[in-house]
């Protein structure tokens, strides 16, 4: 793996802390009630998004498992869309495809080298 990708893998991992943080005792009503924890989520989504973006393609081909489009496609949404967004579908991403997401990169660092033999 790349050094710069390896970095890139950790961050993402930081932002889906934020992420677990924010939504942390919350259910779909009481999410969709709290403008401030909808909007950090929301700033949270675009970061996650835009590290995907700058990931390396040969990384993402090696490790196509994860919905690297869908992910970026997502920050484009949260970013361009704001006022119109669906926070139940906001919701669904956040309980359901992060922690999944945060599985596959798990899985993907177990077995993970960098070039340069760190890791």
């Amino acid at each position: 793996m790349d050094t710069r990708d390896y970095q890139i893998i950790n961050k993402l991992f930081q932002e889906i802390d934020v992420i677990e943080d924010l939504i942390e005792g919350f259910d779909l009503e009481k999410f969709i009630e709290d403008e401030r924890t909808k909007r950090a989520v929301c700033m949270t989504l675009i970061n996650i998004g835009e590290l995907t973006k700058n990931i390396t393609e040969d990384f993402k081909r090696a490790n196509n498992s994860v919905p690297w489009r869908a992910i970026a496609g997502m920050r484009d949404i949260t970013a361009h869309k704001y006022q119109t967004l669906k926070m139940g579908d906001v919701w669904i991403t956040l309980v359901s495809d992060i922690p999944n997401v945060k599985i596959q990169l798990e899985d993907m660092l177990k077995n993970v080298k960098l070039k340069d033999g760190n890791v």
